[in-house]
C-alpha cells in the first residue's frame, strides 16, 4: 500500500473526496505551515479608522449648515478641516480644468477676413487670458491654503492669531486674515497707497 505522503496525487484525490470539515482542517494545516505576508495587511487593516465621525471621506464631511451649527470650542477640528480641504481641492480642480479648456480654445485658430470680427475674437481671447491670469493667482492661494491645512495653521489669522471665522472661510476659503485684520490692512493701503 502506498502512503499518502509518498503519492501526492492520491492525497489530492483523497482530499477532494473528504468531507468539507476535513478539507477545512487540511487547508488550515497547510496555511499555518507556509509563511504568508498577510499579517502585514491585517495590521494595516486594524489601524484603519472606523466609519464614524473621525472618517473624513467625502460622504462623511459636514454640510455648510452642520459646520455653522458646530460649537466654537470645536473650531478647526478634523471634520471642519476635511470640509475645507475638500472644498479647496474642488476649486483647484475647477481652475485647472478651466485652464485646460482655455488652452484648447486658444489653439483653435479662426481665420476671419472681416477686421471687425477679427478684433472681436482677439478681444474675447484677451478677456479670457485675463480671467485665466486671475485664476492662476487664485490657484496659488488655494494651494497655499491646502498647505496651511496640512500644517495646522488654516483658519487662524496670520497677523493676530485669532480665528478667522467659519462664515468668512465659507465665503472666501483662501482667507488668511480675520475680518478686522483685513479691514485694517485695506485702510492702511488706502491711506498710504501701498
Amino acid at each position: 500500500m502506498v502512503s499518502k505522503a509518498a503519492n501526492p496525487a492520491a492525497s489530492k484525490a483523497t482530499a477532494a473526496k473528504a468531507p468539507v470539515s476535513a478539507q477545512a482542517t487540511t487547508a488550515k494545516t497547510v496555511t499555518a505551515s507556509v509563511p504568508v505576508k498577510t499579517p502585514a495587511v491585517a495590521i494595516k487593516a486594524t489601524h484603519k479608522k472606523p466609519n464614524n465621525a473621525g472618517d473624513l471621506s467625502e460622504n462623511n464631511l459636514p454640510t455648510e449648515a452642520e459646520l455653522l451649527r458646530m460649537p466654537e470650542s470645536e473650531y478647526m477640528n478634523e471634520r471642519q478641516l476635511g470640509f475645507f480641504r475638500d472644498r479647496l481641492r474642488q476649486l483647484e480642480q475647477e481652475i485647472l480644468s478651466n485652464a485646460g479648456a482655455t488652452t484648447e480654445h486658444l489653439r483653435e485658430t479662426q481665420f476671419v477676413p472681416d477686421p471687425a470680427d477679427r478684433a472681436t475674437i482677439e478681444e474675447e481671447h484677451a478677456l479670457e487670458l485675463r480671467t485665466r491670469d486671475r485664476e492662476r493667482k487664485l490657484l496659488k492661494k488655494v494651494q497655499q491654503s491646502i498647505t496651511r491645512i496640512d500644517g495646522g495653521e488654516y483658519g487662524w489669522c496670520e497677523e493676530t492669531g485669532e480665528p478667522i471665522g467659519l462664515r468668512r472661510l465659507l465665503a472666501r476659503p483662501t482667507a488668511t486674515l480675520s475680518l478686522e485684520a483685513q479691514e485694517r490692512r485695506e485702510m492702511r493701503q488706502k491711506m498710504f497707497g501701498d
